[in-house]
């Protein structure tokens, strides 16, 4: 029952989010994901840091599939991407937690600039640009 009302509670979360908000909420997937893929390598569980990985790179995936390709700093975004997935690949092939934790800490920062670009969308055009 718990179980059934949570399932309903993030469905609706996700439904009535905006597009900034559900960009958020998959950064934070990423992070917890490569977290879980970075605790299973270290304690070798490769099952599961495999199981991770995967899920990190699944949500890279749709980063990329989202992107709007006319916006300027999209090249550079898909190099970025397909860096991560280069980087998570070498993790889970060569079993080793440091390239997933290079990745984990770009997904940190990334996930604080979407969180500054939100909340000066949501300032509105006449804002003080962030940082200044």
């Amino acid at each position: 029952m718990l179980q059934a009302q949570r399932n309903k509670y993030l469905e609706n979360t996700v439904q009535t989010a905006s597009p900034a908000q559900l960009l958020i909420m998959l950064c934070d997937g990423a992070i917890r994901f490569c977290r879980a893929g970075i605790e299973a390598l270290k304690n070798h569980n490769h099952q599961d840091a495999n199981t991770n990985l995967v899920k990190v790179q699944d949500i890279i995936s749709e980063f990329t599939i989202t992107l709007d390709r006319n916006a300027p700093i999209a090249a550079d975004l898909l190099r970025l991407y397909e860096y991560f997935n280069h980087r998570l690949i070498e993790a889970n092939i060569k079993k080793t937690a440091e390239p997933a934790e290079e990745v984990l800490g770009y997904l940190i920062d990334l996930k604080e600039t979407w969180l500054q670009a939100a909340k000066q969308m949501n300032a509105g055009p006449n804002a003080a640009p962030v940082g200044s």
